[in-house]
């Protein structure tokens, strides 16, 4: 199987996009779990918007995929890092008041 061609650019926008998206999402997790529903709604907002980058373009060539896996994984492990550092998974592991 070939791989087609690659920009650069496009490639280091996707990975970016996608770890800016997914780390989008664990905030939106975060304020599910936490029951605020004006933060969650608007971290779901944003998360659609973010994520037509990547998906745009890695449709268009399949090779892009790679990249934004990449960008998924970097978004993850530096949100989640951040939110422990907060506190906020602390919070997030109490029980919410009645």
């Amino acid at each position: 199987m070939l791989i087609p061609p690659i920009d650069p650019w496009i490639a280091a926008g996707v990975v970016v996009t996608t770890a800016l998206t997914d780390a989008v999402y664990v905030f939106f997790n975060a304020a599910v779990s936490s029951r605020r529903r004006f933060a969650a709604a608007s971290w779901s907002s944003m998360w659609y918007l973010m994520s037509a980058f990547a998906v745009i373009s890695y449709t268009t060539n399949w090779a892009y995929v790679l990249f934004a896996a990449i960008g998924s994984w970097i978004g993850g492990f530096l949100s989640v890092t951040a939110l422990g550092r907060s506190g906020a998974l602390r919070r997030l592991s109490e029980k919410p008041p009645p």
